[in-house]
């Protein structure tokens, strides 16, 4: 699992953004992301693979995104 978050309160930017990577099923592998304001259940969406190797590099691809866009990790302390 990947949590991101990225607050500016100058713009009263609060968001999260996780990603997670869970087999399903039908013995594919789903990337699960889920993003919204902190604070709030948020959207989701589901993308399918038929492979983990196919599933992970997509999370970190999409995790790097986020980085470039000031995203950062979040840990639950």
């Amino acid at each position: 699992m990947i949590s991101l978050e990225r607050h500016d309160p100058t713009r009263n930017m609060a968001r999260f953004y996780c990603l997670t990577v869970e087999g399903n099923l039908f013995g594919e592998f789903s990337l699960v992301r889920t993003w919204g304001r902190v604070g709030s259940p948020g959207r989701q969406k589901i993308e399918i693979y038929n492979t983990l190797d196919a599933a992970q590099p997509a999370l970190h691809r999409k995790a790097q995104k986020k980085r470039r866009r000031r995203y950062h990790e979040h840990t639950n302390n």
